[in-house]
C-alpha cells in the first residue's frame, strides 16, 4: 500500500503557498501522489498545474474534476495537456458531484448520473486515444447531426497512450460502473472494516469487464489528525465531517448521510444533517459520532496510525491518501512525517 495526500482546494485562510508547502513535503517523504479537489471555489486545473510546475517527482491527480463543468472534450485536452506539463504525472479523477452543484452552479440537470458518467469516460477515452472522434449516445452526440461539425481529434499527443481514469463513487451501481470502466476507485470515509461491501460491486464490475483487480487502484481518501489522544484528535476533523454529512446535498439526496446510515449510522446522521441545514454547523460538527470517525479517519499516535495502515492494506486499499486537517500548512506537513515513519513502521510495502 502507497501514501498519497489529499492537498484539497484553495478557502479563505489557505493560501496557495500552503498548499505548495504540503506538496514539497509530501514528495520529500516519498507519497506517490498528490490530489487536488473542486467544489464552487478554487478549480482543481488551475492548481495542479502550478504544482506540476514546482514538483517533479510526484503523481498530480484531479480528485475530482466535475463532469457537469466540462464538455468530454475539454476534460480530454485538459488531461493531455496536464500529463505533458506533468511529464507524465497526471491521474484524471471524474465524479458526477451533486444535484445541488450540478444544477446550481454548473446548470447541469442532475439526471442519469451513470449514464453521463459512462458515456463522458467513453468520450474522454475516444478522444485521449488520438482518433476521430464520434459518438452517438444518449446525451452525447459527436458531432452534432445536419449542421457543420466533423470528426475532430485531439491535436496534442500526452506522454502516455493512457493516462488513467479514477472514478468518485459511493453506491453499489456507481461502484460497479467504476470497476468496469475505471482504472482506479477515489473512496472517502471508508471503513476497513466494512470495506468489503463496496469493494465487492468493484470486482463485479472488474469481471464484466473481463479484468481482474491486478492494476486498478483502491485510492482512500482518509482524514489525519495526529496527537496523544485519539479522541481530541477528532475534534480536528469533526468539521470537514460535519460538512460532508450535513451540507454535501439536500435533506431527501445526500449520498454521504447515505453511506453513514449503511455502517449503522443512520439516526446520528440525520442528527448531523438536521443541525447543519439549520446553520448551526458547530453543533453539527459537535454531533458526529466518534466511532465514525474512529472508523473513516486517522487519529492519534504513531503507533496506532501503524495499525490503522495495516487494517486498510488488508482490506485493499492500495493507495491511502491523507488529508491532514490541522488547519496549518507547518502542521499538516509535520502530521505527513509522523504518517510516513508509521508506514515504515506498519511494514506495508512500499510509500
Amino acid at each position: 500500500m502507497r501514501l498519497g495526500v489529499n492537498l484539497g482546494y484553495l478557502r479563505p485562510g489557505r493560501r496557495p503557498e500552503d498548499v505548495l508547502l504540503v506538496a514539497e513535503e509530501a514528495e520529500r517523504l516519498g507519497y506517490s501522489v498528490g490530489w487536488a479537489g473542486e467544489a464552487t471555489g478554487s478549480d482543481a486545473v488551475s492548481l495542479l498545474a502550478w504544482l506540476a510546475a514546482r514538483t517533479t517527482r510526484m503523481d498530480l491527480g484531479a480528485g475530482v474534476m466535475q463532469i457537469p463543468a466540462r464538455s468530454p472534450a475539454m476534460t480530454a485536452m485538459t488531461a493531455a495537456t496536464l500529463d505533458t506539463l506533468s511529464a507524465g504525472r497526471f491521474r484524471l479523477g471524474l465524479g458526477v458531484s451533486g444535484g445541488q452543484v450540478s444544477e446550481g452552479w454548473h446548470g447541469s440537470r442532475f439526471t442519469d448520473p451513470l449514464g453521463r458518467t459512462r458515456e463522458y469516460v467513453e468520450i474522454v477515452r475516444m478522444a485521449l486515444a488520438r482518433g476521430p472522434v464520434e459518438y452517438a449516445g444518449r446525451h452525447h452526440t459527436l458531432p452534432l447531426p445536419d449542421g457543420p461539425g466533423r470528426p475532430l481529434r485531439l491535436g496534442i499527443r500526452p506522454p502516455r497512450a493512457r493516462v488513467p481514469v479514477y472514478l468518485a463513487a459511493l453506491g453499489p451501481r456507481n461502484l460497479e460502473l467504476t470497476g468496469e470502466i475505471g482504472d482506479g476507485w477515489l473512496a472517502l470515509f471508508l471503513d476497513p472494516a466494512t470495506a468489503g461491501k463496496q469493494l465487492a460491486p468493484i470486482r463485479a464490475g472488474r469481471r464484466r469487464a473481463g479484468l481482474g483487480m491486478d492494476g486498478f487502484d483502491v485510492a482512500a481518501t482518509v482524514p489525519l489528525a495526529v496527537g496523544d489522544d485519539a479522541e481530541a484528535c477528532g475534534r480536528h476533523v469533526r468539521a470537514f465531517t460535519a460538512l460532508y454529512l450535513g451540507g454535501m446535498g439536500t435533506r431527501g439526496q445526500n449520498f454521504y448521510t447515505g453511506l453513514a446510515a449503511r455502517m449503522g449510522y443512520g439516526e446520528e446522521a440525520r442528527r448531523v444533517q438536521d443541525l447543519y441545514l439549520a446553520g448551526r454547523t458547530r453543533a453539527a460538527a459537535d454531533a458526529v459520532p466518534q466511532g465514525f470517525l474512529d472508523r473513516t479517519s486517522l487519529l492519534g499516535p504513531a503507533d496506532r496510525l501503524a495499525a490503522r495502515l495495516r487494517e486498510y492494506a488488508a482490506c485493499g486499499v492500495t493507495t491511502l491518501c491523507a488529508m491532514p486537517l490541522t488547519g496549518t500548512a507547518e502542521g499538516d506537513a509535520a502530521a505527513l512525517r509522523v504518517l510516513a515513519d508509521a508506514h515504515a513502521h506498519a511494514a506495508v510495502v512500499t510509500l
